[in-house]
């Protein structure tokens, strides 16, 4: 009896195991940009200062792999992508207690390796849906797999199966899970924006918008108007907006259209009124659009647009009424409704940020992380660090992109091949 009783306990725990695995706590920060696509954690009690050398450092992992992808959070694991010279792209998961690989699965070789400048690297983020992982290789493999081993459960390819149009440094975008259906945009004539059965990978529907505009580098958030729901996806041809029932082609707006097909920074979305920006060579700037509905008809209307908003790769954040994000080498507050900057800083900007507990953490490029409060009152920062044992640059110009990330009382920073982890809960403190 005792004989046969080990192996069916064994097997109750992996089904309980498997059981826990599925749900993803409030805390977590499943997918691109957080649980609500916005760069907002509603974590409280975090470190309101840092230390001089910052908070504690818990852990940090080498030898990742390339890229400049963001790491998601959930169901205590880290996902993330990396690549390995251009043949080779893979979905990692590691455990958040050290950063040790659980499971490693490659997806695809490295997109457009040949582009200028040179960048080639996974770009990607993960989405963590139930005990589902999604995630968008460079060079369009697009897969659904097991979150708990790695297991492939179907692939999809924007290039061969949509015909998908990708920018010069291929594909960027972290694919959107909206209830039962996954959204991204290959670009192209024929579906540049398309909806997924995430169970199956098949077509829900397909979106040609006019003009067939190449992909861009950000990625579709959701989005209503007049009680019309939307996806709205920033292409290299601008701003557009997509019935999120149906796939039907509702508006555009090009104003913010990136140079060179940069659209990068994703879209802020909030009560009607959406906000986007690009820089870059031959001009650039950051604008607000009016939704409006009339009759299943949407028309977007300009509200404001100046070069000195938020453009920068890092993205933008609206915590209460204001925006916060990165405008050539400065760090900026701006009223969402009206685009009237409040102030300007240098702080470490650029670089990439993130909100959580009234306080902003900002990534910049050079490498330094900024805690910076949130308020239209003045710049105030309340501590910076350097990470310790930064990784080695590819070339001159490649710089600390990726996004910083806040889950569950910790601050992950990643940098090309370096992932670090920080306690900033106030029990990490450490003075």
């Amino acid at each position: 009896m005792a004989a046969d009783f080990k192996p069916l306990t064994k097997a109750l725990i992996v089904v309980v195991t498997f059981m826990t695995f599925a749900p993803v706590s409030a805390d977590d920060w499943p997918q691109w940009r957080g649980p609500n696509r916005d760069g907002i954690s509603k974590e409280t009690g975090l470190l309101t200062e840092w230390p001089k050398d910052g908070p504690k450092l818990l852990w940090q992992v080498k030898d990742l792999g390339g890229g400049y992808a963001t790491p998601s959070v959930a169901v205590g694991r880290i996902f993330l992508m990396s690549s390995k010279g251009v043949d080779e792209e893979s979905v990692k998961a590691l455990d958040v207690k050290d950063g040790s690989t659980i499971w490693s699965a490659r997806i695809g070789k490295v997109g457009n390796p040949n582009q200028q400048p040179n960048y080639p690297a996974a770009r990607s983020t993960p989405t963590v849906d139930g005990a589902m992982v999604y995630c968008l290789g460079s060079d369009g493999d697009l897969a659904c797999l097991d979150a708990q081993n790695g297991k492939v459960q179907w692939q999809k390819g924007l290039r061969t199966d949509f015909g998908g149009k990708p920018g010069i440094w291929a594909y960027a975008e972290s694919p959107l899970i909206d209830g039962d259906v996954l959204v991204c945009t290959p670009g192209g004539a024929d579906a540049t924006v398309v909806a997924l059965d995430k169970k199956s990978g098949n077509v829900v529907w397909k979106c040609a918008v006019p003009g067939g505009d190449a992909a861009g580098y950000a990625s579709v958030v959701v989005t209503d108007a007049g009680g019309v729901k939307q996806y709205v996806a920033y292409t290299a041809g601008g701003l557009v907006g997509v019935d999120a029932k149906t796939g039907k082609f509702l508006w555009r707006y090009d104003k913010t259209k990136g140079p060179m097909g940069m659209s990068i920074l994703t879209p802020v979305a909030h009560e009607g009124l959406i906000y986007s920006g690009s820089a870059g060579r031959g001009g650039g700037g950051g604008g607000a659009v009016r939704l409006t509905a009339d009759g299943g008809a949407v028309t977007a209307e300009q509200v404001y647009f100046d070069t000195k908003l938020p453009t920068a790769i890092g993205g933008a954040v609206l915590a209460g009424d204001y925006l916060y994000g990165s405008g050539g080498q400065t760090l900026l507050c701006a009223d969402f409704k009206t685009g009237q900057i409040k102030w300007s800083d240098r702080s470490a900007a650029p670089g990439a940020l993130c909100y959580a507990d009234g306080r902003l953490y900002l990534h910049g490029e050079s490498g330094v992380v900024a805690l910076v409060e949130a308020t239209p009152d003045a710049y105030r920062e309340r501590g910076r660090f350097t990470p310790p044992n930064p990784p080695q640059r590819l070339n001159g110009m490649e710089k600390a992109w990726a996004y910083p990330v806040i889950a569950n009382g910790k601050l992950y920073v990643r940098d090309t091949d370096s992932l670090w982890c920080y306690d900033i809960s106030n029990s990490g403190k450490t003075d």
